[in-house]
């Protein structure tokens, strides 16, 4: 059976000691996934740290985890990087929910121009929370250490800027079109060997990130902005695929050629 994975905070913990976890967490643990007493499970802390164990203790809100090993995913040298365009009807949330399955390192939701749905006022935030849920609950579904971070919704105008930005740092920024002649198995990646390293501190990752429009496609003017700051428009494959399996599509294709799952 597949060991069960929960969101913990893990500062201090070590081998041969016991780390509690509470609130929500705890509940979901005991009174949903039902753990008990000397089941196994893993603890992660969202950032690559897992600590694996045995169920000592299971109260409503209260679960208490002996740490048997305690290990350390370092972070990827790639990072793969969604931009989602928000949609309709949660294919959004079915996005976003794959690709943290498939491994992806952030999220960011794109105000894009077609978007039926809308995040205006305190539905933008409410909406970024609701993402950063479907993440957090595929990660551990996925029993991955590292939860994608979901950053704030962006606007066509402020995407292009962060794709300068992406591209000046050795990173890429490919967006999915119909229209597209560059075939995505055939696009140059950045890889281990162009990290940058900054002048006060340790190597970056770079990023790939892969650009997905909403249901009605991505317009011209914003295939225009964004190759103005750098991203390149490329052919997934020869179907249309819809707004919600287009991104884990490409980057699943990312991941093999990135060697992830090699």
């Amino acid at each position: 059976m597949t060991t069960a994975v929960f969101l913990a905070d893990l500062d201090g913990a070590a081998p041969g000691g016991v780390v509690t976890v509470t609130g929500d967490e705890a509940r979901h643990a005991v009174a949903v996934r039902r753990m008990r007493v000397g089941e196994a499970v893993d603890l992660v802390d969202g950032a690559g740290t897992r600590a694996s164990g045995t169920v000592v203790a299971a109260a409503r809100e209260e679960l208490a985890v002996a740490v048997e090993t305690l290990t350390h995913e370092p972070p990827p040298g790639v990072r793969l990087v969604l931009v989602q365009a928000l949609a309709k009807g949660g294919r959004d949330e079915q996005a976003v929910e794959t690709a943290t399955e498939l491994g992806v390192d952030a999220v960011v939701p794109w105000q894009a121009e077609r978007s039926v749905s809308v995040w205006s006022g305190p539905r933008a935030e409410k909406g970024r929370r609701r993402w950063a849920a479907v993440t957090l609950a595929a990660a551990k579904q996925s029993r991955r250490a590292r939860v994608p971070a979901v950053h704030e919704p962006v606007t066509t105008r402020e995407l292009s800027a962060a794709v300068a930005t992406t591209v000046a740092a050795g990173g890429a920024v490919l967006v999915l079109h119909e229209r597209a002649t560059r075939p995505l198995a055939t696009v140059v990646l950045p890889g281990p060997g162009t990290l940058t390293a900054g002048a006060h501190g340790p190597a970056r990752a770079v990023d790939v990130a892969v650009v997905v429009g909403p249901e009605g496609g991505i317009t011209d003017a914003e295939v225009a902005a964004l190759e103005a700051g750098g991203a390149r428009a490329v052919l997934l494959g020869p179907h249309v695929l819809r707004t919600s399996t287009a991104g884990p599509a490409a980057l699943a294709v990312l991941a093999q050629r990135l060697g992830r799952w090699g």
